[in-house]
């Protein structure tokens, strides 16, 4: 069983701050559970343009309000606490936040803790080694 407070992760290597986003991340790939697991924040006043070529993501809004925009369709989605969206197509995606949105996210397959997006908005596919691994599920 593992059990991890939202303070313990924050300050860490598993908290993740960019100009546009923070993400504390609770489970990564080294638990080796197949999904990775985050409390991120987007930024009050930002746009951030993602696409998620290498995983699925779930996202749960639990605070804030925005925009959801699928960049492939141009379909427009609110953002609101009670939310959810499913980037199961690996979808073009931008969401403008208007507050700070808070959100909990999901990601198959699990990040290893070190992704932040590239030029295109993709989190690149980090494999562990095996003494990665173990040194960073015993962290």
């Amino acid at each position: 069983m593992i059990v991890r407070t939202l303070d313990e992760v924050t300050g860490t290597e598993r908290d993740v701050v960019t100009p546009t986003w923070r993400s504390r991340r609770l489970v990564l790939a080294a638990e080796n559970r197949g999904f990775s697991l985050h409390d991120t924040v987007l930024f009050a006043g930002t746009e951030t343009r993602m696409w998620y070529a290498n995983h699925v993501e779930a996202v749960y809004v639990i605070e804030g309000r925005g925009e959801l925009v699928n960049e492939d369709t141009g379909e427009r989605h609110v953002l609101a606490p009670g939310t959810m969206y499913l980037l199961n197509g690996h979808e073009h995606h931008t969401v403008r936040a208007e507050t700070d949105i808070r959100t909990v996210c999901a990601f198959s397959p699990p990040v290893t803790g070190r992704e932040v997006h590239d030029e295109n908005g993709v989190y690149p596919l980090i494999a562990l080694d095996g003494n990665e691994e173990i040194a960073e599920a015993q962290a």
